[in-house]
C-alpha cells in the first residue's frame, strides 16, 4: 500500500437500506405523493382526483395511476356509461402509506416554510 493510501472496505461502507431506495423510486416522482395522499380519504373518479390536485396535466395524472397500479397500490375499476366513468381506490398496501404521509405532512408543517414549495409547482 503506497503512503497516505487507506485501506477501502466497500462492505462496510455505510449505504442507503434497499427498501427506501425502492420506495422513493415509486413515491419520490412528481405527483405521485399527492395522488396517493388525496385516494386516502376514499376511491376517487379520474375527473375527481384531476381537481384534487392543482396542476397536475390529465397525461401526467394517468401515467402516474398506471404506475400506481401495476405497483399494486391503486385499482383502477371501470364503469360503463354512458358516461364510461373510471374510478380509482388504494389496495390494502396502498392504504397502508397513510400514517407515513401524515407524518411527512406534519414534519413539512414544522419544518418547511409555508409556502414553499418545490420548483414548477
Amino acid at each position: 500500500m503506497a503512503v497516505g493510501e487507506q485501506s477501502h472496505d466497500v462492505a462496510r461502507c455505510k449505504r442507503v437500506d434497499e427498501g427506501i431506495t425502492r420506495v422513493f423510486q415509486l413515491l419520490g416522482k412528481r405527483w405521485t405523493g399527492p395522488i396517493v395522499s388525496v385516494l386516502t380519504a376514499g376511491p376517487a373518479y379520474f375527473v375527481a382526483l384531476r381537481r384534487a390536485i392543482p396542476g397536475i396535466s390529465e397525461r401526467m395524472l394517468s401515467d402516474r395511476l398506471t404506475e400506481l397500479t401495476a405497483a399494486g397500490l391503486v385499482v383502477r375499476e371501470v364503469y360503463e356509461g354512458p358516461p364510461l366513468r373510471v374510478m380509482y381506490r388504494l389496495t390494502e398496501a396502498g392504504a397502508a402509506l397513510e400514517p407515513a404521509l401524515d407524518e411527512l405532512g406534519g414534519w413539512a408543517k414544522k419544518y418547511l416554510a409555508e409556502g414553499e414549495r418545490p420548483e414548477g409547482c
